[in-house]
């Protein structure tokens, strides 16, 4: 057993988060992450407040774990889901694409313990100094929005420049990658493209097999011109905006292009003109499994590696 202060901190078995992946990350897939040792994220960054309360009722329904919700700062409904949050008294939030600095003060009040994804030592400072509890650490290998530092160099940065706990993301999927991420420094790690691949999740079972036929050089980075990069499997979709972009497209060209093209791959299964944000990790990933044998995989294969690893050195 792997214990750290992030498990000791939030009381769950095993230190991995679910990535707060938006439309896949519903009250099913929470629920079995948390079940299963880990803590489970609603991914809120594209449900109304009314849907979000749904979800998280949901999440309580089926289990009695700390869950959490990843809380985006871009997202429409923002401010009703950051009420929803704090009136259903959320254990965790792990937020992206905002500085949860204004909110600080409310979250702590509510007894939720805030963990910003960060991908730089700047930033990761920054949000030390006005009280969150831990740090996401997430390189460039992970999926959707990505910064420009890989997660090797990223990670023992953050974690030698503050004081609270981190996790490590981007292009971990297995026991390597845990085992890899403590000796870097890291608490624990946080895992999206591996859970999309869950029996549980409910993204539709094209954007499954896709992740599933990926190989180590199957994904793109797109909207690197906008300032926003997001890392996709390579289909028609991400094609034609490489293309617009090395043409010098603006914008709102761009993003036009891109909208709802995430909710078509997850729930509709368009591999073609779909989003299919999956990170450098899509090539390790071989087939569908419970959350239960994921994280319990995981959790072996890192201590058996941490175990052994003094002989291997020596």
């Amino acid at each position: 057993m792997i214990e750290t202060r992030i498990t000791r901190a939030l009381g769950i078995r095993h230190p991995v988060f679910q990535g707060g992946m938006a439309w896949a990350g519903t009250a099913r897939l929470a629920a079995a992450v948390s079940e299963a040792g880990g803590l489970g994220i609603i991914g809120a960054g594209a449900m109304p407040p009314d849907l979000l309360r749904r979800e998280i009722q949901k999440v309580r329904s089926l289990t009695p774990k700390p869950f959490g919700v990843n809380l985006y700062y871009l997202s429409p409904f923002f401010s009703g889901v950051l009420e929803v949050i704090l009136e259903e008294r959320v254990p965790v939030v792990t937020t992206g694409a905002g500085n949860p600095g204004k909110e600080i003060e409310r979250f702590k009040k509510a007894g939720t313990r805030v963990f910003p994804v960060v991908s730089s030592v700047a930033l990761a400072k920054r949000l030390e100094r006005i009280g969150v509890d831990g740090l996401i650490a997430e390189g460039m290998e992970a999926g959707g929005h990505i910064g420009e530092i890989g997660t090797i160099a990223l990670v023992p940065e953050v974690a030698e420049a503050v004081a609270i706990p981190v996790l490590a993301a981007g292009g971990i999927a297995d026991g390597r990658g845990l085992a890899a991420a403590l000796s870097l420094g890291a608490e624990g790690v946080q895992l999206g493209t591996r859970f999309l691949c869950s029996r549980e999740c409910e993204a539709h079972e094209n954007y499954k097999e896709a992740v599933l036929k990926a190989r180590d050089r199957s994904t793109v980075v797109t909207g690197t011109s906008t300032g926003h990069p997001v890392r996709v499997i390579e289909n028609r979709l991400a094609k034609k905006f490489l293309e617009l972009e090395r043409g010098g497209a603006g914008k709102d060209e761009l993003e036009k292009l891109g909208e709802d093209s995430l909710r078509k791959a997850v729930c509709e299964g368009d591999t073609d003109w779909g989003s299919l944000m999956a990170g450098q990790s899509s090539g390790l990933i071989r087939e569908i499994k419970s959350c239960q044998e994921i994280i319990e995989s995981i959790v072996a294969e890192a201590e058996n590696i941490l175990r052994k690893l003094p002989e291997n050195i020596v």
